[in-house]
């Protein structure tokens, strides 16, 4: 280094600055072709390592090495690069200014941790891109345990950080966070819960990215979006978008539709009520009722709506009361989605009560009979 210095002096003294001014631009000019250096190899990085280490990850059958070793993952580690630089160079630019030397190395520490901290998390958030449509209990498992891997590493980065400001060495400041561990359980009290919740969701099989649930004390009726350690992102049926959070799922009530839509067919139940009035019998012996009943089991049947190895019912439920007789029709459409499902109804409905004067059955309405 010493050699390095006399020539640079003697290349600054031919320009004609003398004296103490040589020394001056002598400390400019090293620090001006370290940060030089520093860029310099960042931009080497990014310019010829990354496109070749995609164009090697590109040829290979494997998509897990597409992704963890994907741009974003490469460009935030070529951002490490310039730290490295400044740090192997610090002691033959400010050789002679320790002090200089300490607090550029400290800055130097702060930049290659948040840097460092960032890809990291960078590399975290890369297993996202791993998943299909539908997330697996094991996938949701690692993605909540990848949120709590990000706090922690942001956690450590900021114990880290005020380690160097304070020129103190790390552990110490981790051995004296057990007396503040209380306030840090409630400061994370519901990242924890959140956690807790998400094992349960994920160990029960209970959400998958991609279900249809319906929460009405949340306002939910549409498609899971996303499902983080601390929110559950919902977009209903119109459009909007409905966040709750993992343990309002678990400690409350909600109803998935994966059972109904992995298997053909979405049960439905109606009742009428018959007045009383119209029920009669023929000379065979049979009321009206009953030949209703019978004809409109067959009927739905036969219905192209209706799945056909479900057998419909049609039975009498309830004990009598003053609004009339109580029928209940039980059958299985072949429609799943909200709006064919509920036309699908209607028209059987439709059916059902305009066929029911046929047998002089009348329907039951207050105040007046029918």
């Amino acid at each position: 280094m010493e050699k390095t210095k006399i020539f640079l002096e003697r290349v600054i003294e031919m320009t004609g600055v003398s004296g103490d001014s040589v020394a001056v631009v002598r400390y400019v000019i090293l620090v001006i072709a370290a940060f030089l250096l520093a860029w310099l190899a960042g931009w080497l990085c990014k310019r010829f390592l990354v496109p070749l280490v995609l164009k090697v990850t590109s040829k290979t059958e494997a998509k897990w090495d597409d992704v963890v070793l994907g741009r974003p993952v490469l460009l935030s580690a070529c951002s490490i690069v310039p730290a490295i630089v400044i740090w192997s160079l610090l002691p033959h630019v400010f050789y002679e200014f320790p002090r200089v030397e300490e607090i550029v190395g400290r800055l130097t520490a702060i930049y290659f941790t948040v840097m460092m901290v960032r890809t990291i998390i960078v590399f975290i958030d890369s297993f996202k891109l791993l998943e299909g449509e539908k997330r697996t209990a094991r996938q949701q498992y690692l993605y909540s345990v990848c949120g709590v891997l990000k706090i922690i590493m942001v956690f450590i980065a900021a114990i880290v950080v005020i380690a160097i400001i304070v020129n103190k060495d790390p552990s110490t400041l981790f051995a004296g966070l057990g007396a503040a561990s209380a306030i840090l359980m409630l400061a994370f009290q519901d990242t924890i819960k959140g956690l807790v919740a998400g094992i349960r969701l994920t160990n029960n099989d209970m959400l998958h990215i991609g279900d249809w649930i319906t929460m009405p004390s949340a306002g939910i009726n549409g498609r899971v979006e996303e499902i983080t350690l601390t929110v559950v992102k919902v977009r209903n049926f119109d459009n909007t978008i409905v966040t709750v959070s993992p343990q309002a799922l678990v400690d409350g009530s909600f109803q998935n539709w994966l059972g109904m839509e992995s298997r053909e067919g979405r049960k439905q139940t109606r009742k009428v009520y018959i007045d009383f009035s119209s029920l009669s019998v023929n000379d065979e012996g049979e009321a009206n009722i009953t030949r209703f009943r019978h004809h409109m089991e067959q009927w739905l049947q036969q219905n192209q709506r209706v799945i056909s190895q479900r057998p419909p019912l049609v039975h009498h439920v309830d004990a009598a009361q003053a609004s009339g007789y109580c029928l209940e029709f039980v059958f299985w459409l072949k429609a799943q989605d909200a709006l064919t499902f509920e036309h699908d109804t209607s028209d059987i409905m439709d059916y059902i009560y305009a066929k029911a004067s046929e047998f002089g059955l009348t329907f039951y309405q207050p105040g007046r009979a029918v």
